[in-house]
């Protein structure tokens, strides 16, 4: 018993992306404020490999990995687009479920589910059913984002707040409730309202002054669906002055070809990468970015005085980014554009005025997620 207690408390995280990094990125975050603390971590990942995620020291178990077969996240498939069959499924399925059980921890949290990720509960649900019948039985806590995806098919809002109530003990919103609460995009939050704990959100630590100075940055996350905005980043640095320093971050998964194009469609004055381990000090210096309006890019924006133009992302009806770039766009802390319909010059419109515009100062938003996540859960565990 003494042995126990004196051990670093064991913690089994799971995260699945499927089209961006964004849900990797931020559980990447919080997995690291956890070590920091001193738990154990193991973190078990089911999509395409992302260099810097999960962080180097930290335990992690790779499962077969799968990706959404169409931006509407209506399917699975396997790191060559191929659609997974029942027999992938249940390598996955063992290999989780094993992957639990000799990691013997206090706590499992899952990312997004049940609130999201439903494709998953082929293994998922067995993996809850495990946890249920362990002795002693780990906490298990859920880990969300702050504004959810709306929208969704009739009963799932129930499903999910049955799931909450029979098999969580807690769920984790990354978010301040100053900005937005959990029942402004969950109608049934009433339901498991004595489960819900606000962490703040998990923006990155205060970064160092950057080694680049660019003027303008455009990024399009993880690239799978950022073509758009990248052509038209590029189209816009070819009308605004060429004195103007550019960098285009296209995301690991922008597919070869576009990147092939992208290459060929730059101007002199522009810098096109695929990825920058130093994004958020890159963003400390810069006077104006363009991007789409994900919860890590927001964040990473919030710790700087760089002036904001959204892109929110609504391919397959997607609805959380438009949320999240509207409250800020009313508390004047960004400018948005459409998804649909942009092009170089209404870029090149919207850099100017924001290259004219005076300086915001940081939100006076809970920024601290990753840290208090880490306290909150040992106050759980007692």
């Amino acid at each position: 018993m003494a042995e126990s207690l004196m051990s670093a408390p064991r913690v089994f995280f799971y995260v699945q992306h499927l089209l961006g990094i964004g849900h990797i990125a931020r559980a990447s975050r919080i997995a690291n404020a956890l070590q920091e603390d001193g738990f154990d971590v193991t973190v078990v990942t089911g999509g395409l490999p992302v260099a810097g995620f999960p962080a180097p020291g930290l335990k992690t178990v790779a499962l077969p990995p799968v990706v959404a077969s169409n931006a509407g996240f209506s399917g699975l498939a396997d790191e060559n687009g191929v659609a997974v069959d029942e027999a992938f499924l249940q390598q996955r399925r063992d290999l989780l479920v094993c992957a639990f059980r000799d990691a013997k921890p206090d706590v499992v949290i899952i990312e997004a589910f049940p609130f999201g990720r439903r494709q998953m509960r082929f293994e998922l649900l067995p993996l809850i059913e495990a946890i249920e019948t362990s002795e002693p039985r780990p906490k298990l806590l859920s880990s969300v984002r702050d504004i959810l995806q709306e929208n969704r098919k009739p009963g799932r809002d129930a499903e999910t707040a049955a799931l909450v109530q029979a098999h969580f003990d807690r769920v984790l919103v990354h978010g301040d409730p100053d900005f937005i609460m959990l029942e402004d995009t969950f109608p049934l939050t009433s339901e498991i309202s004595d489960k819900i704990v606000y962490t703040g959100i998990v923006a990155p630590p205060e970064s160092p002054e950057p080694d680049d100075v660019y003027d303008i940055i455009a990024s399009a996350g993880g690239g799978a669906v950022g073509m758009d905005l990248l052509m038209a980043a590029a189209e816009a640095a070819k009308i605004l002055p060429a004195e103007l320093r550019w960098l285009l971050i296209s995301g690991p998964n922008l597919p070869e070809p576009d990147f092939a194009v992208l290459t060929e469609a730059v101007p002199p004055n522009v810098q096109l990468v695929r990825f920058r381990k130093d994004f958020p000090s890159l963003l400390r210096s810069a006077r104006v970015s363009l991007s789409q309006a994900g919860y890590n890019t927001v964040g990473d924006l919030l710790r700087t005085n760089c002036r904001p133009i959204l892109i929110p992302f609504v391919a397959g009806g997607e609805t959380e980014q438009t949320v999240r770039a509207d409250r800020l766009a009313k508390l004047g802390l960004a400018d948005l554009l459409p998804e649909v319909g942009l092009t170089g010059d209404l870029v090149a419109i919207a850099v100017s005025t924001a290259l004219t515009a005076t300086a915001n100062a940081a939100a006076s938003l809970d920024l601290d997620g990753a840290r208090k996540t880490a306290g909150i859960i040992r106050s759980i565990l007692g």
